[in-house]
């Protein structure tokens, strides 16, 4: 068949890959020049299987009612009116229920675990180097009372069979060394081994390079204005080429790999999407003394910010702000956001990094109320398949995701037990 793939992030590019491996003939189609230049460009770096709890829980909307006020919060929600932002706001809320909670999780460490080992496939049979680094993910806390809720959530992932150990402080200094300056303000940590963490814009783009060469069409600054329906099928997807003229994208089958944006496309022609931007950022900094930086990928809970060294270089990204379509990086509150995560890197690791020319950069996350991706079949158009809403999992399901949507398009079930959307 011929496969249109709509979006060249890691999610798209992996989906490409392994339709060209099932034997497809592929169309790549993204508005940039380049794979990977959106959400997939600059994110935490990890590929967290076992660190991949929903963001609905019974005691977020405390959390976020007093985090409301402050533009450095880790979620910041900002109402709008906007029928989207309510739609997403109310299923959201449905969701912060602790057998909900179980639920998702379960779906989500479905697909973590099936994607990490198409990973680890994928990696040795391309050749792909990407600065992984195979040390595990650690969580530590600044609070008893916050290591008493890691705890508690390391057991829930523990009955659906994640390794994730309970630390406490000496054995997290134990684990990730570097640490020792912050030490004092360690009350514990939970530490997973089994996962990683790497550069997903070096790796999709080398990924979108072999597709490429495997005779993938390259369909790069060719803008997406709207899927062109005819009767209960999918005819076509309309472009405006680099040249200024508009084509008609024909194939056999189409998946949306659109992240945020998936909604403008699909919503007003099939599925009602509720995905809504979570706006992220993040820093990378250059290590001026990277002996004395952190190897093991970090997660800061009182900052709720990922740590992952890149190289020479440490990247820190994190925080949520629920506020539309907006990437711009010079607001006051972008600036406070992007500042607060370069001052909370040298609070807990003093001069190691040099904070003189920082990289900052904001993406939007995909985010679904139950941070569950739509990965299937349309119900609704024939021939449009749907692989978005990942959230901040994109890297983590990149490769399931793709290999299971090149499955699913062939014909075959994925040997998973996760739910496929209108499969």
């Amino acid at each position: 068949m011929k496969v249109v793939v709509l979006g060249a992030g890691i999610v798209g590019v992996s989906t490409a890959w392994y339709l060209l491996e099932a034997g497809h003939d592929v169309v790549l189609v993204d508005r940039q020049p380049d794979a990977a230049l959106e959400t997939s460009y600059a994110n935490g770096a990890q590929i967290s299987v076992s660190f991949c709890e929903p963001w609905a829980n019974a005691w977020v909307p405390i959390k976020v009612a007093k985090w409301l006020l402050r533009d450095d919060s880790p979620l910041l929600f900002r109402p709008r009116l906007e029928l989207a932002q309510m739609r997403y706001g109310l299923a959201f809320l449905r969701e912060c229920t602790s057998a909900a909670f179980e639920r998702n999780v379960e779906e989500l460490v479905q697909l973590g675990r099936y994607s990490h080992a198409r990973l680890k496939e994928l990696v040795p049979a391309t050749g792909i180097e990407y600065n992984r680094l195979e040390k595990g993910i650690l969580h530590f806390f600044s609070s008893q009372q916050d290591f008493d809720n890691g705890a508690a959530g390391a057991e829930v992932m523990r009955r659906h069979g994640v390794d994730r150990r309970v630390l406490n402080r000496d054995e997290v200094l134990k684990v990730e060394p570097a640490l020792a300056p912050f030490g004092p303000n360690i009350f514990g940590g939970t530490y997973t081994p089994s996962d990683e963490s790497g550069d997903a814009l070096v790796f999709t783009q080398k990924l979108a390079q072999k597709c490429f060469e495997r005779g993938a069409e390259k369909r790069f600054n060719n803008h997406i204005l709207a899927l062109e329906r005819r009767g209960d099928e999918l005819a076509g997807v309309r472009v405006r080429t680099p040249e200024g003229r508009t084509e008609t994208i024909t194939g056999d089958s189409f998946v949306v790999a659109l992240a945020s944006y998936a909604p403008q496309l699909v919503n007003p022609v099939a599925d009602c999407l509720n995905i809504y931007p979570a706006k992220g950022y993040s820093a990378t900094l250059r290590l001026k003394q990277p002996e004395k930086a952190s190897t093991v990928s970090l997660l800061d809970d009182t900052r709720k910010i990922a740590i992952s060294r890149l190289g020479d270089h440490v990247r820190i990204a994190g925080t949520a702000e629920l506020a539309g379509l907006d990437t711009a990086l010079n607001t006051p509150t972008a600036r406070t956001r992007c500042e607060a995560l370069v001052r909370r890197y040298e609070a807990l690791f003093p001069g190691v990094a040099d904070l003189s020319e920082p990289n900052f950069w904001t993406g939007l996350r995909p985010s679904t109320p139950t941070n569950i991706p739509y990965l299937g079949r349309s119900k609704k158009l024939k021939k449009l398949w749907l692989n978005c809403g990942h959230g901040t999992l994109g890297w983590t399901h990149g490769a399931g995701s793709g290999h299971a949507m090149a499955e699913l398009i062939s014909g075959r079930k994925p040997p998973t037990d996760f739910h496929f959307y209108g499969v």
